[in-house]
């Protein structure tokens, strides 16, 4: 997301009277690569560019690739072949071995369904999960789908343009498989008459959300980190007590009684961390009364342990399902020390969590890092 937040905003300094740009996108991957499905590059006709499609050893082709999709107005899908071990190959610095699909989409300003257009979209909407499908290629006849079309997808009515309701329902149904996985992925349909359509449906969830519930000086490492990661910060704290660091940083700070106007949703990750007991104790059962996936208890694991169990005993049992989303103590053992090094542990812990993985040592892994299509 702080990819797509970062193209959104050189797209529109944009000086749309005298520049033109394109938009790569990362639309297959088979094997292994440095970036996965859905990165983004924004390129500039003065070759600039935002974003990166690779670890920088595609980039430079790109640049072109881009340029001609700009001068011939039509998008372009580039693979890129980086599974042979030949030094000539262009991306082999990569060593990654794998093939890359591109797709090179020209970007005409006055389209208001235009890619980046489209991502601006979804990010001024709500905190929703929205499903892309964008056209990577066609072979056949087709009256209205293009090669580089994207589409919003909000129901089985959005697929109607393909003019072919056996295709529309195979469509729809595998669109269906990926939102319940919520793994983005490259398809291949083909009609009855032999047409075929390559698209890439795109799952693309809302930035990750932290609280933190404390103004204590552990704050703002916090902020500044996950701030950095792209993520959204907000503070609960009494406003008088809000170190002036910390407006510069977060989204949006409430006091305590403000705390049910903040929008928590299943990508928001609740962090207790007013080094205060009693706080944390109140604090708790209003942080599981939200869908937050998440929920954070700093401290060892005897404090959190005497919190609970004092809940219980006044009325307030923590079921199963609810102590499922609670990380006492939080983070991972990275063996941190100071605030800064406790922030990328907490970090690391939260990306994990969102992640479904353990966050153990790569190098201990048996299955490739990301899944192969």
């Amino acid at each position: 997301m702080k990819e797509i937040k970062a193209i959104i905003k050189a797209y529109d300094e944009l000086d749309k009277a005298s520049q033109q740009a394109a938009l790569a996108t990362v639309v297959r991957v088979e094997g292994s690569s440095y970036r996965r499905t859905g990165a983004r590059m924004l390129v500039m006709d003065n070759g600039t560019w935002i974003g990166g499609i690779s670890g920088g050893c595609l980039e430079g082709d790109a640049l072109k690739r881009a340029r001609l999709a700009i001068n011939s107005s039509r998008p372009t899908l580039i693979t890129y072949d980086t599974s042979e071990d030949d030094p000539h190959q262009i991306g082999v610095g990569l060593g990654c071995n794998g093939i890359i699909d591109v797709l090179f989409s020209p970007l005409d300003f006055n389209d208001p369904q235009n890619p980046v257009e489209l991502l601006k979209s979804c990010l001024q909407e709500s905190r929703d999960t929205h499903t892309l499908i964008t056209i990577t290629n066609l072979i056949g006849e087709w009256q209205v789908p293009k090669t580089g079309q994207i589409i919003k997808y909000k129901g089985s009515g959005s697929l109607n343009f393909f003019g072919d309701r056996i295709l529309e329902t195979e469509i729809d149904k595998q669109i269906q498989y990926q939102i319940s996985e919520n793994k983005s992925a490259p398809q291949s349909f083909e009609s009855a008459e032999g047409r075929k359509a390559d698209l890439f449906i795109e799952i693309l969830p809302p930035e990750i959300h932290v609280v933190l519930m404390g103004h204590q000086y552990d704050v703002y490492p916090m902020s500044r980190l996950f701030k950095e990661l792209g993520w959204r910060v907000s503070i609960v704290a009494e406003l008088i007590k809000v170190n002036s660091l910390f407006k510069g940083i977060a989204d949006e700070i409430r006091a305590p009684a403000e705390f049910s106007e903040l929008i928590i949703d299943y990508h928001t990750a609740i962090i207790l961390m007013s080094h205060d007991y009693k706080t944390d104790k109140k604090n708790l059962p209003k942080a599981l009364s939200t869908s937050a996936a998440y929920i954070g208890m700093l401290g060892p694991r005897v404090r959190s342990e005497k919190i609970w169990a004092e809940l219980e005993h006044e009325g307030r049992v923590i079921g199963g399902d609810e102590m499922t989303r609670i990380y006492a103590p939080l983070g991972l053992d990275i063996g941190a020390v100071n605030p800064e090094e406790i922030a990328l542990s907490l970090a690391a812990g939260i990306r994990a969590a969102f992640s479904g993985r353990d966050g153990s040592f790569l190098r201990n892994r048996r299955s490739p890092i990301h899944p192969r299509n």
